[in-house]
């Protein structure tokens, strides 16, 4: 498995991680009566949202970061800064009223700077194919 591979999997991840992170927060206070119904209860406890938020962010930080060296393009971690000022805002400073709308406007953030992160990889081209398991051929 080449390093281009592992990074654009990275970015899937990471995507699938926010985007979950971000239903989460949205879902959590329209469906928090049907929870107990379910046996889904514990979706309600603090440790599963800080497990989520933790998630996203690390692996943000182990795709994100080896990338930039390769792209060298700003955006993907400023959307990341962005996405976890928001995160954190909402869980400090903002009234409960609030939170639902700027939580998972924090989690799709730090999601879209995996996707552009992962279209800067795929589109750079360093001596690296860029599509996976391409064999690279030259001619004399």
């Amino acid at each position: 498995m080449n390093w281009l591979k592992i990074n654009i999997d990275r970015d899937k991840l990471g995507i699938s991680a926010s985007v979950l992170c971000a239903a989460h927060c949205a879902l959590l206070p329209v469906l928090i009566t049907l929870f107990p119904l379910l046996g889904i209860g514990f979706l309600m406890k603090d440790w599963v949202e800080v497990f989520m938020i933790v998630t996203s962010v690390l692996i943000a930080g182990f795709s994100l970061a080896p990338s930039y060296k390769l792209h060298q393009k700003r955006l993907p971690i400023i959307l990341l800064l962005i996405g976890i000022g928001l995160i954190v805002l909402a869980h400090s400073v903002l009234q409960e009223k609030l939170e639902p709308f700027v939580l998972p406007a924090g989690g799709l953030t730090i999601a879209s700077a995996h996707y552009f992160n992962h279209t800067y990889v795929c589109t750079c081209n360093h001596g690296r194919p860029t599509i996976p398991n391409t064999v690279i051929t030259t001619t004399k």
